[in-house]
């Protein structure tokens, strides 16, 4: 069975399947399907947290379904913007993480990832996959993945 790496940007996730569907990310979906694909030793979901009881609840469901969750605060700062990306934390996880796997699969419609998707597969030889919202993802993105999975109707809410 191929050894799997599963690296959720649930932040991205959330806001573009909402953008253009209207709808959340079925978690407990998209696991079972890339379960079918090999198995998974690793799975981390990078999120923001504002302490509120129904971000505790989503978050204990996700560890419930088998991801390990990775918190940063969400810092509102003074002018309105927002602050609370977990870029540096993926790449960083996922240089660590690509040894030891057989694929990788990153759920992120993020630009940023384009080279370390590249980097990855370059240096390790290994496929990764890239899981996004379409229209609402990187073409660079969707360029540099092994493979690009469009989210659908099968994986929502």
């Amino acid at each position: 069975m191929k050894k799997i790496t599963i690296f959720v940007d649930v932040q991205n996730v959330y806001y573009t399947t909402r953008s253009a569907f209207k709808k959340h990310f079925d978690y407990n979906a998209f696991w079972a399907q890339i379960a079918a694909q090999g198995t998974i030793t690793q799975a981390i979901a990078y999120a923001t947290t504002r302490g509120d009881e129904k971000q505790k609840q989503f978050q204990n469901i996700l560890r419930g379904i088998g991801f390990e969750v990775k918190l940063k605060p969400f810092i509102q700062r003074s002018d309105g913007s927002a602050k609370g990306d977990w870029d540096v934390g993926i790449a960083v996880d996922m240089m660590e993480l690509a040894a030891d796997s057989d694929k990788m699969i990153l759920v992120s419609g993020d630009g940023d990832f384009d080279i370390l998707v590249s980097r990855i597969q370059h240096r390790y030889q290994i496929p990764v996959e890239v899981y996004g919202v379409s229209e609402l993802s990187a073409a660079s993105l969707q360029q540099a993945a092994s493979q690009f999975t469009a989210i659908d109707s099968t994986l929502l809410l």
